[in-house]
C-alpha cells in the first residue's frame, strides 16, 4: 500500500488527475504576475524599436490570455470556477481587447481536462455502491461536459431512460479552499482581464457561495424545488431529479446546445432574432419570478447553465449554486431600482439612508455612478441588451475606477442578499449582452416584484 500523500507537500496527484497540492497550484497562479509583467517589458521594447504599438498590444494580451485561462482550466477547482466567473464578463471588455479573451473564454466555459474512468468508476462505486452497475447497465465513461468540481457522464437506466450522470471530482474540497485562498491573494490580476471589474468582491462571493457546491445532496433539492415549479412549462424546462448522494447526481438526460455556443452570434432579422428575444425573455422572467414562486434564486449566471431544447425550449440545469430568498427579491431593493429607473433621485437617497444602506458623505450622482446602469433596462418598455451597451458600461467602470469610486463603494453598505442579486442580475445582463436580445424587462419586474410595482 502508497504512504498518505500530504496535501502540502506541492506533488500533483496522478491518480486522479486534479493537483490538490497547495505549493504546486500555488506555483502556478503565482507565476501568472511574473509572466504577464515579462510581456510587458518585452512589448514595451519592441514598440521603442518602431513595432506598431497596436499590434504589440493585441499579440501580449493574446498569450496573456491563453496563459491564464489554460492554468485556470487545468488546476479545475476553484481557479476554474474563477475563470467561469470571469467569461461572464466578457461584454465588458474593450472591443478591441474582446475577440482574443473571448476565444480563450469559450474553451474554459466549454470543457476541462477530462476524469479518466477509472476514477469515475471508484466514484460512483462508493457514493452509489457497488451495484450501481444494476441500475445504470449503460454507462458512457467519456463525459460529455467538464466543469469546474465535476463532469457529466450519459447513461441509461434499466428501465431504459436516458440520464445525465454529474460526478464530483476526487480532491475537489480540497482544491477549492487551496484555490480560493490563493486566488484572493491574485484579485488585481483579474482586472487586467475585465477593467473596471471590482476583483476582491468577486472573489469574496465566490468564496462564499462556491463551497456550498461540494454537496450534491442540497443541488439536487434546489433542482427538485424549480422542477416542481417549472418542469415541463411552455418555454423553460428543468430536468428532474432520479438519484443524488454527496458527490453523485443523477438526472433526467436533456438533449440540446449549450446557449454558450451561440452566445457570440449576432441575431439576424426573423426566425434567430426571434428566438433570442424569447430565450432573453425567459432567462429574466426565471431570474426575477424564481425568488417569488419557490424562494430561491439561481446564483450561478452563466450561458452553460442553459440549453437549447430540440423542441425549442430553454433547459435549465447546474444548481450547485441557489441562494435562498424566501421572502422574494427584497423590498427595499426593488424599490431602490424603481427610483432609479424613474430618475427619482432624492427619493432613492432618501431610502438608502433611512435603510441604514449610506455611510459617508455621497450624494446621488455617485450612487447613481456605482450602480445605476442596473435599473437601464427597466426605463423603457423594451430593452436593447448588446454587446455596445454592455462594452460602454466597462469602458465608464473603468474610467470611475479611482479614489471617488473605490470611497462609494465604502459608503454604499447593502446587506449580503442584496448584494447577491445584484452579482446575479449583473452577471445575467453580460450574458444577455452576449445574446443580443431585447426584453420587455419592466412589464416582467413588475409582473414578479410587488415592492417595484408599488414604487
Amino acid at each position: 500500500m502508497d504512504a498518505p500523500r500530504d496535501d502540502r507537500s506541492g506533488g500533483d496527484t496522478p491518480r486522479n488527475g486534479l493537483p490538490r497540492g497547495t505549493t504546486a497550484r500555488t506555483a502556478r497562479i503565482a507565476a501568472l504576475p511574473l509572466a504577464f509583467g515579462g510581456r510587458a517589458v518585452a512589448g514595451w521594447g519592441r514598440r521603442l524599436a518602431g513595432a506598431d504599438a497596436d499590434a504589440v498590444s493585441a499579440a501580449m494580451m493574446e498569450r496573456n490570455a491563453e496563459q491564464l485561462f489554460a492554468v485556470l482550466g487545468q488546476l479545475r477547482g476553484g481557479a476554474m470556477k474563477v475563470g467561469q466567473a470571469l467569461a461572464v464578463y466578457e461584454s465588458m471588455m474593450p472591443a478591441e481587447l474582446a475577440e482574443p479573451y473571448r476565444r480563450a473564454l469559450v474553451r474554459l466555459q466549454a470543457q476541462g481536462p477530462p476524469l479518466p474512468a477509472r476514477d469515475v468508476h471508484r466514484m460512483l462505486d462508493e457514493q452509489l455502491g457497488r451495484q450501481w452497475r444494476t441500475r445504470l447497465p449503460e454507462f458512457d465513461d467519456v463525459p460529455t461536459a467538464a466543469a469546474s468540481i465535476g463532469q457529466v457522464h450519459r447513461a441509461r437506466t434499466a428501465q431504459g431512460r436516458p440520464v445525465a450522470v454529474k460526478v464530483q471530482y476526487p480532491g475537489a474540497d480540497q482544491a477549492l479552499e487551496t484555490d480560493l485562498r490563493v486566488l484572493e491573494r491574485f484579485a488585481r490580476l483579474f482586472t487586467l482581464i475585465v477593467p473596471g471589474l471590482d476583483a476582491r468582491a468577486v472573489m469574496r462571493e465566490l468564496r462564499a457561495r462556491t463551497l456550498e457546491e461540494l454537496d450534491y445532496r442540497a443541488e439536487a433539492d434546489h433542482q427538485r424545488a424549480f422542477a416542481a415549479e417549472y418542469g415541463g412549462g411552455e418555454h423553460l424546462h428543468v430536468p428532474a431529479v432520479i438519484a443524488s448522494a454527496p458527490k453523485v447526481l443523477v438526472s433526467e438526460w436533456l438533449d440540446g446546445t449549450s446557449l454558450a455556443r451561440i452566445i457570440g452570434q449576432p441575431a439576424e432579422e426573423g426566425a434567430d432574432l426571434h428566438a433570442h428575444d424569447r430565450h432573453g425573455h425567459t432567462i429574466v422572467e426565471t431570474m426575477f419570478s424564481s425568488p417569488v414562486r419557490i424562494g430561491l434564486l439561481h446564483a450561478d449566471p452563466h450561458p452553460g447553465n442553459f440549453l437549447l431544447l430540440t423542441d425549442g425550449r430553454l433547459g435549465m440545469v447546474d444548481f450547485g449554486a441557489t441562494a435562498a430568498m424566501p421572502g422574494g427579491i427584497p423590498p427595499v431593493l426593488a424599490r431602490t431600482l424603481r427610483h432609479m429607473a424613474d430618475g427619482e433621485r432624492e427619493q432613492m437617497m432618501a431610502l438608502l439612508r433611512a435603510e441604514g444602506f449610506i455611510h459617508g458623505d455621497i450624494g446621488p450622482d455617485d450612487v447613481l455612478a456605482y450602480i445605476g446602469a442596473l435599473a437601464d433596462p427597466l426605463r423603457v418598455p423594451r430593452f436593447r441588451f448588446d454587446r455596445a451597451w454592455m462594452a460602454a458600461q466597462g469602458a465608464r467602470v473603468a474610467d470611475l475606477r479611482g479614489a471617488a469610486y473605490r470611497e462609494t463603494g465604502r459608503a454604499l453598505t447593502l446587506p449580503a442578499d442584496h448584494l447577491v442579486f445584484l452579482r446575479v442580475l449583473t452577471g445575467w445582463m453580460n450574458v444577455l449582452a452576449q445574446l443580443d436580445c431585447t426584453v420587455a424587462v419592466r412589464g416582467i419586474v413588475e409582473k414578479w416584484v410587488p415592492a417595484f410595482a408599488e414604487g
